[in-house]
């Protein structure tokens, strides 16, 4: 998901005065694209900027309070398979009663290599090493004092291996991930009460139907051009604590029924956020996102990984 802040700039624009290679464009694996997903993390790695994302729903606070955030996250290519992320969050909270509270989140980076890519089975997968940096956001909106890592695998998979019977299945694709969530400190002492840090397995995935596939792979409809732009999907994301069990549900998450806009430069995206118990939040909320295909917007320049293949 999205993330922005003055840091993330910075750190963007040494990468962006970097020299650059040439190379391929985002996440098609044979036919298949794989489109960039809002609650889950897409299996490629890319030049890529979602800015903004907006989700506005009520937290699993007790008392829940309304939250806003604004975020935006940058990602690029150094190599052909290898990446980085960055991003930032801008939190808005609203208590019951009237409080508020605004600040950033801790900013995060991903390292992300992407060491299968099979054109003929549209099959992709990825590993990478999500970090969130403690002590960088503001602890008024909740940001936590302490680093943490989180090795993770993502992977999709694309239905074109269907036999003809089967072939308005064939657009359906599926990704998912599975990372562990490990904190740099245990146990967080504030005001003399001590909370405990559990460590938590990270897992989610997609189902879409991508109705650019249809078009092109399996059968021109001759449907109007916005519905072969679509591809509507559900997403879910979800943690379950693994150990320092922290008080309530041990596992917490969200369904997120929604659908994609794929244009040639960018994608539009708008989700619902449904969470899947009272610990997750306290009614349903939604989440848009405008995400810029950077390698199409800049082919020959910033589109590209910094260092290219020798042989390219």
């Amino acid at each position: 998901m999205a993330r922005i802040s003055m840091r993330a700039v910075a750190v963007a624009t040494v990468i962006a005065c970097l020299p650059i290679s040439h190379a391929s464009a985002h996440c098609f694996v044979g036919n298949r694209f794989f489109p960039a997903t809002l609650n889950v993390d897409d299996p490629c790695v890319a030049d890529e900027l979602s800015l903004p994302t907006v989700a506005a729903f009520r937290n699993g606070d007790d008392p829940s309070a309304r939250e806003v955030d604004i975020s935006a996250e940058i990602s690029k290519r150094i190599t052909e398979n290898f990446g980085i992320s960055v991003g930032d969050t801008w939190i808005h909270l609203k208590e019951r009663g009237g409080a508020t509270a605004s600040g950033f989140d801790n900013l995060e980076t991903s390292f992300k290599f992407q060491f299968v890519t099979d054109p003929t089975d549209e099959f992709v997968m990825s590993a990478a090493l999500d970090v969130d940096w403690g002590g960088t956001g503001s602890s008024a909106i909740g940001a936590e004092p302490f680093t943490t890592f989180a090795p993770a695998l993502f992977v999709g998979k694309g239905f074109g291996f269907l036999p003809e019977e089967l072939k308005y299945l064939k657009p359906l694709a599926i990704t998912g991930q599975v990372g562990y969530a490990i904190p740099t400190e245990s146990t967080t002492i504030d005001d003399g009460e001590t909370t405990f840090n559990p460590r938590s397995i990270a897992w989610g995935g997609s189902l879409q139907y991508s109705m650019p596939y249809l078009k092109s792979a399996v059968e021109d409809a001759g449907l109007p051009d916005f519905i072969n732009r679509l591809i509507p999907l559900v997403e879910w994301n979800l943690s379950t604590e693994t150990g320092r069990f922290a008080e309530g549900e041990r596992t917490t998450g969200t369904l997120n029924p929604g659908i994609i806009y794929v244009g040639d430069k960018f994608q539009i995206s708008g989700e619902a956020i449904i969470p899947v118990n009272r610990a997750s939040g306290d009614a349903a909320g939604g989440i848009g996102q405008l995400h810029f295909y950077l390698d199409d917007i800049f082919p020959k320049t910033y589109g590209q990984p910094l260092f290219a293949a020798s042989n390219q």
